[in-house]
């Protein structure tokens, strides 16, 4: 049976919950164990998929075909953990799903309550995750922090698990704040004790605590909060601010943290060192050579809006052992303006994914720059298909040509709604979601990166490439290198006389991991490299 550990949090949000508790997935792995992870959020939607990236950040979608939150983004950069559409559970979620089996009958009469049908269907979605992935380690993050009351139902039903499992099959762990006050010159740990107080009310005891801080924990600070909270002094852990996320599984091994949780769930393993994931940490910190990536999107004023975005282009970094300055800029800023002057000193220009029409023309305006200055270019999703409606008008002169998402009247639709979309109607789940094949071309930049045929893709669109269009384009230099052949749908496009320009209909940004760099993602940066020493 999987033994569970339940992340919580408290004082505010934004502590970093979905790290530590990738990172804890990450220093068990280093020691033996399997482990799978959750992410409890507590909103109404039934998933993320139609939230604004302005009040959400990034949709990170699974293989399965699921929207999450951008947690479990992290979840599969630290770890080898296989996480699906049973990995994210939302309030909306679980109500749908009990409200399902009232009107079906199936409570039998009863009046369905939070307690104990809400409670029970968190508590039989966790057990799921964990009966099927057959786990030694199941690791639960709970969104929102402690005092919440959308929180409360996820907090009572992992008080249930926690007295259900039994000793130790169980760990409570609670990130917090430790705040320093500069105009009193002291670190202060009141906020920490409350936040312990409001979770040992709700019937939550704490095993260990991570505290958050600027600054090192004094021996007498670390007493303090040990008695006033009721844990050991052991397993008062020191969660310093880093420079690099990548750094906080190092800094918990350095704290004992693996050591402290296997102890106090009776596991023995054998310790081992995070070899690699130190010589990764190393090349990230220590890199002098640097190359400036701008990346073109419409959130950039967001920094999670493209999360897996800047982490894919960092891991390109780390592979080619360079450091990447990433340059935001907002699209629609774009669309008038001196581009010699926005693009100074850049080494490549990515365009992201993205809906609606907003700054596409400043999109569009980047792509014309990349094309005609020979820069590497990297589009994805949205941005290969602003790829080809730049191609369409100004190499293929294709008047007015655009996507129908933006024009429905276009004259040339060159990206139109895919044939499956045609018919829907809810925006909830409804477009092309998860994992499809690619058949890639030998004689193309994508081949060299990927070395292999066939490849799997994690997809978000609705819209798709034109292949009315496709001889048009062939002619004047654009080449279709992948290709889904069951559907015939143009995966990836390139161009013949451009040192590197590579247009993805996928989101490569989504299998990128720290220590093993997106083969493209690898790749574009390696062109950057080679631009920046012309």
């Amino acid at each position: 049976m999987s033994k569970f550990i339940f992340v919580t949090g408290g004082v505010v949000s934004s502590l970093g919950k979905g790290i530590a508790a990738a990172s804890i997935g990450k220093l068990l792995e280093a020691r033996g164990l399997r482990t799978t992870l959750i992410k409890c959020d507590p909103y109404l939607n039934v998933d993320p998929g139609t939230m604004n990236p302005y009040q959400h950040g990034e949709v990170y979608v699974t293989e399965d075909g699921a929207e999450t939150d951008l947690d479990l983004g992290h979840y599969e950069r630290f770890t080898n953990a296989k996480i699906s559409k049973d990995s994210n559970l939302t309030t909306g979620k679980i109500y749908y799903s009990v409200i399902t089996k009232e009107r079906r009958g199936d409570y039998l009469g009863k009046t369905v309550q939070i307690i104990p049908h809400i409670t029970d269907e968190i508590k039989r979605g966790i057990r799921k995750v964990a009966h099927d992935q057959d786990v030694d380690v199941t690791i639960v993050e709970i969104g929102g922090t402690v005092g919440d009351i959308e929180s409360l139902p996820f907090l009572e039903a992992i008080r249930q698990m926690r007295w259900e499992l039994g000793e130790n099959y169980g760990l409570n762990i609670h990130v917090t704040l430790l705040p320093f006050i500069k105009s009193a010159g002291e670190q202060k740990t009141k906020p920490t004790q409350h936040s312990v107080g409001k979770l040992r009310e709700i019937g939550i005891i704490p095993d260990i605590l991570f505290c958050r801080t600027e600054r090192h924990i004094s021996k007498e600070q670390r007493d303090k909060i040990a008695l006033f909270c009721n844990v050991d002094r052991e397993a008062v852990i020191e969660a310093i601010d880093v420079k690099h996320i990548y750094e906080v599984p190092l800094v918990f091994k350095k704290e004992g943290v693996d050591d402290l949780i296997l102890k106090k769930l009776n596991i023995k393993r054998e310790d081992k060192d995070l070899k690699e994931w130190r010589v990764m940490v190393d090349v990230l910190k220590n890199t002098e050579k640097e190359v400036k990536i701008s990346v073109v999107g419409k959130y950039i004023a967001l920094p999670d809006a493209y999360k897996s975005i800047y982490e894919a282009l960092v891991h390109g970094g780390v592979a080619n052992g360079v450091r990447v300055n990433i340059n935001k800029i907002d699209s629609e800023d774009l669309e008038k303006g001196d581009m010699e002057k926005r693009f100074n000193g850049t080494h490549g220009i990515l365009v992201p994914g993205g809906f609606g029409d907003r700054g596409i023309e400043g999109k569009i305006r980047a792509v014309t720059f990349a094309r005609e200055k020979n820069i590497p270019f990297f589009g994805i999703c949205l941005g290969m298909q602003v790829a080809t409606i730049e191609f369409s008008r100004n190499m293929c002169k294709l008047k007015g040509a655009n996507s129908t998402e933006f024009d429905k009247d276009s004259p040339h639709p060159v990206i139109s709604l895919l044939e499956e979309q045609k018919n829907v109607k809810a925006l909830g789940a409804s477009m092309r979601l998860g994992a499809y094949p690619c058949k890639i071309a030998k004689s193309s930049l994508s081949f060299q990166a990927y070395k292999k045929e066939v490849v799997s893709e994690r997809h978000r669109h609705r819209y798709e490439f034109n292949n009315q269009y496709r001889k048009q384009l062939e002619k004047m230099g654009m080449i279709f290198t992948g290709i889904n052949s069951q559907q015939g749908l143009v995966e990836i496009v390139e161009l013949k006389n451009h040192p590197w320009f590579v247009g993805c209909q996928f989101h490569p940004e989504f299998q990128s991991k720290p220590d093993r760099a997106h083969p493209l993602f690898k790749n574009f940066i390696g062109a950057a490299v080679q631009y920046s020493g012309r």
